[in-house]
C-alpha cells in the first residue's frame, strides 16, 4: 500500500493568522525574512475582499520529540510566540500569510516596501462607497496611508485625507483593516457618529459593507496541504524549492544552516560572524590581500564552496573505512560533492573538517600567488578552489614538499588548459580528492592530467576574460618571469598592484584597425600580454617599431630632466622575449610573422606547464600555414620537433 504523506484540509483564515500569532503555526528558519511589498500587499487583501482564491498554503507538522528544522515566528508575532512549541511549520504562504496577519490582526504599522525598493509604513483601509459599487474595480477600494494616516500633497503643505482619528474614519466611510476580524467596537462608533449626525441611513451602508464585504474576510477558507512529521528533511527541502518556484532557490547553506540550528549549532555565526568578530568569509575575503586591495583572491569563496569541499573530505572518510573494511567496490559508497551530500552532512562532520578546510583555502590562496594570480578577476576557475583547498588540507604541511607542489601545480594547469572545471564539476571533484593525494604517494596520474590536453586551435578563438584558459596564458606568462617592457621588473605581488598591471594588446587596435586586420585575428590572446597602466600609455595606438624606438630612446622634459631612462635595445628585447614575443617581427610591424611565432611560444609555455604535447594544428589564417608540434619533455621544459 502507497503511503500517505500529505493531507489536504480547508482552514479558516482568521484561524491561520490567530495560530500565526499564538506561535502554533511558525516558520522554518530557512524561510527569508518577510519582503513583500505594499502593491502585493494591497492586491492580496482586495482578492480576499471579493472571496478570490489566493493559493493554498503548505505546512509541515512538528514532531514534537524530534525537531530537524530550527524554527521562528512570523514577523510582527508577540515575543511570546517564540517560546511557544509550534503544531505546524509553514512551509509555502509566509509571505502571504505575513503580510495578512501584519495587515488585518496586529494594531500596529505595517513596515513595508514600494515598488521602487523604499521602506514605509503603512496603515490599510477599505473605502466603503468604492467597494460597494458594483461595477468598481475592487482594487480601487483597497489603499494605504502613512503613519499619521495622512495623505498629503505640495510637499507636505496641503492635506488630502486625514484619518488620524476614529471619528475621521466614520466620516469619510474608510474602514481600517486591521479590525476586519473584529468590527463591532468600529460598527458601534460608526452607528454613533451617524446617529448623531442624525443621519440613520448611514447605519445600512455598514450592513451591505459587513455583507458583501467583511464577511468574506470572516467566512474566507484556505486550502492547505500538511506534510507528516515524519517526512524527511531531504523532502522537505525538495517540495519547499518545487512549491517555491517564484523565488530565489535555497541554498544548501541556508538549509544546512536550519537542520543545525535545530542541534544548537549557530552555522550562520560561523560564517558571517558575530558581532566584533569575523566569520569564515570575513577571513576568507581579506586573506593575503595586497596594500589598497579590500578584498583577496578569496572574496568569491560561496558558503556552499566550504562545505562542499567538506562533504568531500567527509565522503572520501566514510569510504576508505569500507575499504579498510573489505567492503567489495560495487558496494562502496560514492565521494560526493553534490547537494543532497551538503544536505547529509551531520553536523559532527562539518565542525571536524571546518577548522582544517579553511586552512586549506588559505593555502590555496598561498599557492595561487605562487601562480602569479593576485586578484579574483584573474582567478580561472572559481570551482576548481573546491577539490583545491581539499587537497591541501587533507596534505597539510605535505602540501609544502617541492615535489608535491611541482605535481599540484601541473594538476592545477592541466584543469585550466583542459577548461575542465566549467560545468557538471562534482564528478571531477570527487576523482580529485581520490585520485591527487594517491597520485602524490606514487599513484598513476589523476583524471585531470590525462584529461587536461590543450586544443591549439582555441588561441584562436580566447580574447575576453570569459575564458579560463586566457587568464591562465596571462598569469603563465607572470609566473614564467614575464618583465615589464618600460621598466623590467618582474609583475611579482608588489609590482602587479602598484603598477596596475592589466592585460594589454601588442599590436595596438588602433593600428591593427587602421592597417586592416581583422578584429578576430587581432583581438586573441595571442596578441595580448600583462603590462603595466604607464607603459600601456606609452605604446598608445602606434606602430610597435615607434614605441619600441620610443621607450629606447627614453624621454626628457624641457628642463634637460631625464623622466624616462633609456633602455638598451639588447635588453629591452630580452623584455619581450620574457613575454613569448618575437622581438624582430615586432620590430619589423610584421604582424603576420609575429602571430605565427607568438603562437607556437604559447604553446611551448602550456605543453611545459601541462606536461602534454600540444598536437599539429593547421593555421585557419588565409595563409594556411601550418605549426610545429610542440612537446614537453620529462623535465616540464618545452621543446620543439621538425
Amino acid at each position: 500500500m502507497t503511503k500517505t504523506t500529505f493531507k489536504t484540509n480547508p482552514v479558516s483564515l482568521e484561524s491561520l493568522l490567530r495560530q500565526c500569532g499564538d506561535g502554533k503555526i511558525q516558520l522554518p528558519d530557512f524561510q527569508r525574512s518577510w519582503v513583500w511589498a505594499e502593491d502585493r500587499i494591497l492586491s492580496l487583501i482586495a482578492s480576499i475582499s471579493n472571496a478570490f482564491p489566493i493559493g493554498a498554503l503548505m505546512t509541515l507538522e512538528s514532531n514534537h520529540g524530534a525537531t530537524i528544522f530550527a524554527k521562528r515566528p512570523v514577523q510582527g508575532a508577540p515575543i511570546a510566540a517564540k517560546e511557544m512549541t509550534p503544531d505546524e511549520l509553514l512551509l509555502d504562504g509566509q509571505q502571504r500569510m505575513t503580510s495578512l496577519y501584519q495587515a488585518c490582526l496586529r494594531r500596529v504599522v505595517v513596515e513595508t516596501i514600494t515598488p521602487k525598493n523604499k521602506m514605509v509604513k503603512r496603515w490599510f483601509y477599505i473605502d466603503i462607497q468604492k467597494a460597494l459599487q458594483a461595477d468598481a474595480d475592487r482594487d480601487d477600494a483597497i489603499f494605504s496611508v502613512p503613519e499619521d494616516r495622512r495623505i498629503k500633497a505640495n510637499f507636505d503643505k496641503d492635506i488630502l485625507l486625514d484619518l488620524s482619528q476614529p471619528s475621521q474614519e466614520f466620516e469619510k466611510l474608510m474602514f481600517p483593516l486591521n479590525q476586519v476580524f473584529e468590527w463591532d467596537l468600529w460598527r458601534e462608533g460608526f452607528e454613533d457618529y451617524w446617529i448623531e449626525k442624525g443621519e440613520t441611513a448611514k447605519r445600512e451602508v455598514f450592513k451591505k459593507f459587513r455583507k458583501d464585504v467583511l464577511e468574506n474576510f470572516n467566512s474566507y477558507q484556505v486550502p492547505v496541504i500538511t506534510l507528516a512529521h515524519d517526512t524527511s528533511h531531504e523532502a522537505v527541502c525538495l517540495v519547499f524549492e518545487k512549491v517555491n518556484t517564484g523565488g530565489k532557490a535555497l541554498d544548501a547553506f541556508e538549509l544546512l544552516t536550519a537542520m543545525y540550528a535545530a542541534q544548537g549549532h549557530k552555522l550562520r555565526d560561523d560564517w558571517l560572524g558575530t558581532e566584533g568578530q569575523h566569520g569564515l568569509h570575513g577571513r576568507l575575503s581579506t586573506y593575503g590581500k595586497d596594500a589598497g586591495q579590500t578584498t583577496g583572491v578569496l572574496s568569491k569563496v560561496a558558503s556552499t564552496d566550504v562545505l562542499q569541499a567538506i562533504a568531500l573530505r567527509h565522503t572520501k572518510k566514510i569510504r576508505m573505512e569500507k575499504v579498510a573494511n573489505g567492503v567489495k567496490e560495487n558496494d562502496l559508497p560514492a565521494v560526493r560533492a553534490t547537494r543532497q551530500s551538503l544536505l547529509d552532512l551531520p553536523l559532527n562532520a562539518y565542525l571536524e573538517y571546518r577548522d582544517g578546510i579553511e586552512e586549506g583555502y588559505k593555502r590555496a590562496a598561498k599557492f595561487l600567488r605562487q601562480q602569479e594570480i593576485y586578484r579574483v578577476i584573474d582567478l580561472p576557475y572559481q570551482t576548481q578552489l573546491v577539490p583545491l583547498s581539499a587537497i591541501f588540507a587533507e596534505l597539510g604541511d605535505a602540501a609544502e614538499h617541492a615535489g608535491n607542489m611541482a605535481k599540484i601545480s601541473r594538476w592545477f594547469w592541466c584543469g585550466i588548459f583542459g577548461e575542465l572545471y566549467g560545468s557538471t564539476v562534482e564528478s571531477r571533484f570527487a576523482k580529485d580528492i581520490m585520485e591527487v593525494p594517491a597520485w602524490l604517494q606514487g599513484g598513476p596520474e589523476p583524471s585531470t592530467i590525462t584529461e587536461g590536453v590543450f586544443r591549439a586551435d582555441r588561441l584562436l578563438t580566447m580574447r575576453t576574460r570569459l575564458s579560463a584558459a586566457y587568464k591562465g596564458i596571462h598569469a603563465l606568462l607572470m609566473r614564467e618571469g614575464a618583465k615589464d617592457f618600460r621598466s623590467g621588473q618582474k609583475f611579482d605581488a608588489t609590482v602587479f598592484f602598484n603598477e596596475a598591471v592589466d592585460i594589454h594588446h601588442i599590436f595596438p587596435r588602433a593600428w591593427c584597425e587602421a592597417h586592416g586586420k581583422k578584429e578576430k585575428d587581432y583581438d586573441t590572446v595571442i596578441n595580448k600580454t600583462p603590462l603595466s597602466y604607464r607603459t600601456n600609455r606609452i605604446i598608445g595606438g602606434t606602430a610597435p617599431s615607434k614605441y619600441l624606438t620610443k621607450l629606447e630612446a627614453g624621454k626628457t622634459n624641457a628642463n634637460g630632466q631625464i623622466e624616462e631612462p633609456p633602455i638598451d635595445r639588447t635588453l629591452l628585447d630580452s623584455y619581450l622575449e620574457s613575454h613569448c614575443i618575437p622581438a624582430d617581427y615586432l620590430r619589423a610591424d610584421d604582424f603576420e610573422s609575429f602571430m605565427k611565432e607568438r603562437r607556437r611560444a604559447l604553446l611551448n609555455l602550456i605543453a611545459a606547464a601541462t606536461g602534454h604535447p600540444v598536437s599539429d594544428v593547421v593555421d585557419t589564417a588565409d595563409d594556411g600555414v601550418e605549426l610545429p608540434e610542440v612537446v614537453a619533455r620529462d623535465s616540464g621544459i618545452a621543446i620543439e620537433t621538425e
